[in-house]
């Protein structure tokens, strides 16, 4: 290689190497922005919370948020239909605050002593109008009944609220503050849904402790059941090492050793996931799939296993069936 590729080659490494350098800080920059806030609490997808304020004397306002479960932020807004630009806010702090679940927000206003109503007053006098002329013309004595003008159509019209700045802030400055309550719900029930869930790992930790320490008494009990099989199949005639050399074999492939590793990697994986707190709904659920997975594994190789094989069955069992109820718990967190 001459001197002008050995230039260019050292150039390219160069520029690779400041490249790999530069994307390093830039990855950890976007993980300390991402993270600078601190781990959040595990939290369930439920909760509820209201209140009641107003924006000035004359104008009062009820707000409250419906969260339930759900695979993904879902927002349904109840609103008056002028408060478009009111939603597309409150939309964006809730995207901010909460992760997921089904929410729904309901925002109705209230005006003062009018009760949100007020009277139509051309369609009132023209009505009068129109009676007195009548009987005028008619020459009849009466007069106009309240009763039945009230229950003209139009005779009543809805007050609008005026969404201004000053009433936007007011909602907005209450829709943080009710998040807030409702994230505080969420994660109240979440630590009773975390406390139920460590207690499940534990029930599984016991239980795959005692599949390890019966493993290697099954592993021989197969082998035995193995070499005993073939020799009846073989006949006497045939070559024992042989028999013994292809029963260990077999009997290799049905240890359960590897799965039970795994089983034990998962309950800290999953205790790791609890601890670091926040969005771990999905992958804890996602999880607890590879949980089953290995179990069902186990309770296949061990099936037709005499003596300490069915211990191991009925362990697997106890194991699916705590997997089962924390998947019940975990499709409610957040």
């Amino acid at each position: 290689m001459d001197s002008v590729d050995e230039v260019d080659l050292m150039d390219r490494v160069n520029f690779q190497c400041l490249y790999s350098v530069h994307q390093v800080h830039y990855v950890q920059k976007v993980h300390q922005k991402t993270f600078s806030r601190g781990p959040m609490p595990i939290r369930s997808m439920t909760g509820y919370a209201q209140l009641s304020s107003q924006v000035n004397e004359s104008l009062q306002f009820s707000l409250s948020l419906k969260a339930v479960n759900h695979r993904f932020l879902d927002l349904h807004f109840r609103m008056p239909s002028d408060a478009n630009g009111l939603e597309i806010k409150i939309r964006k702090i809730l995207k901010e605050k909460i992760a997921r679940g089904h929410v729904e927000v309901s925002l109705s206003f209230q005006h003062g002593d009018s009760g949100g109503f007020r009277l139509n007053q051309a369609l009132l006098e023209g009505y009068v109008s129109a009676f007195r002329a009548a009987a005028a013309q008619l020459a009849i004595n009466a007069q106009p009944d309240l009763n039945a003008i009230l229950r003209m159509p139009g005779a009543f019209s809805a007050e609008s609220t005026s969404f201004d700045e000053s009433t936007e802030a007011t909602v907005l400055a209450r829709v943080e503050e009710l998040v807030d309550r409702l994230n505080s719900m969420r994660a109240e029930e979440g630590r009773g849904l975390e406390r139920e869930l460590r207690e499940r790992m534990q029930n599984l930790s016991r239980a795959v402790a005692e599949i390890g320490k019966l493993r290697a008494a099954v592993s021989r009990a197969y082998l035995e059941k193995v070499q005993s099989r073939m020799s009846e199949l073989i006949g006497a005639h045939a070559d024992a090492e042989r028999i013994l050399q292809e029963a260990a074999m077999l009997a290799e492939r049905s240890d359960i050793q590897e799965e039970v590793v795994r089983l034990e990697n998962h309950i800290e994986h999953f205790n790791s996931l609890l601890n670091a707190g926040g969005e771990a709904g999905k992958k804890l659920d996602f999880l607890l799939q590879e949980f089953n997975r290995e179990a069902n594994t186990l309770l296949s190789k061990t099936s037709g296993v005499a003596g300490e094989g069915l211990r191991i069955t009925e362990l697997g069992l106890l194991i699916k069936s705590e997997i089962e109820k924390s998947r019940e718990q975990v499709q409610n967190i957040e």
